[in-house]
């Protein structure tokens, strides 16, 4: 299936690349938004990802783009540690959430719609979904819910699981979302949730604690004015209001961000 990177059009508009400018795509996943910036003007662009899985295809756009591309495997909270004073970057790109290959990688744990052994882990390594899922305490199930998730029915769902596992551990993607749907899909709540799967909140708030994405957004934009030229462009694109509601809170020379 081809890759196709979300607001391409929107991304290039704000950025607009030019011969000889440093890029930075905080958010390499399967290498679109690099490309097209690559392709866009001669310029570089280094990009990061804490996905193991997007190495393998940084390779493939390291072997066209040469020395015009790097890519570096991990986490962009650190990017302050990885740059020297004159790397300084021109434009920065941050997609934020998940990539379509980790949602489409039924093993990854990250989907509803495909069973597999609950993950959700973008590094591949730290405590899982699993662990969340089948450790944690109701209470603390609950708050992570309602945090992440924003969901009104986190206390009811928490119990459930907790009264599921206890019979037996919820091990699968579709374990977990059944229980949820039985429980979110009230009569007062069926209309509220029509447009979207009634797992959909939980699986999001679990995937974001999961792998900790609110601090992560947070701790790179504290760090990013350092490794910005006069005049950098920075975009951000969010896909829910807690992504957008930290961004927010600061204050950077031409940072644009977009809420899809």
């Amino acid at each position: 299936m081809e890759h196709i990177p979300v607001l391409l059009k929107e991304t290039l508009d704000i950025l607009k690349p030019q011969d000889g400018e440093r890029v930075l795509d905080c958010t390499f996943g399967g290498g679109g938004h690099s490309r097209a910036i690559l392709d866009s003007a001669n310029c570089y662009v280094c990009a990061i990802d804490r996905d193991p899985d997007a190495e393998r295809r940084a390779l493939e756009v390291k072997q066209l783009y040469g020395k015009r591309f790097d890519f570096i495997h991990t986490n962009f909270s650190q990017i302050s540690d990885l740059f020297r004073e004159q790397q300084k970057f021109d434009a920065v790109l941050f997609d934020f959430g998940i990539s379509s290959f980790q949602i489409d990688d039924a093993e990854r744990g990250f989907s509803f719609s495909k069973d597999a052994i609950l993950d959700m882990r973008m590094s591949k390594d730290g405590i899982s979904a699993y662990d969340v899922i089948n450790k944690f305490s109701e209470q603390e199930l609950a708050d992570i819910i309602w945090t992440y998730g924003n969901e009104p029915r986190s206390r009811q769902i928490a119990y459930k699981i907790t009264k599921a596992r206890s019979v037996a551990p919820i091990k699968t993607t579709l374990q977990l979302a059944n229980i949820v749907r039985k429980t979110a899909k009230s009569p007062s709540t069926i209309k509220k949730y029509s447009k979207i799967d009634a797992a959909t909140k939980t699986f999001q708030a679990i995937r974001i604690f999961v792998n900790d994405e609110l601090r992560e957004i947070k701790e790179a934009l504290e760090t990013l004015p350092k490794l910005l030229n006069n005049g950098a462009k920075i975009v951000t694109i969010a896909f829910h209001a807690l992504e957008d509601r930290v961004e927010s809170t600061f204050k950077i020379c031409s940072f644009t961000w977009i809420l899809v």
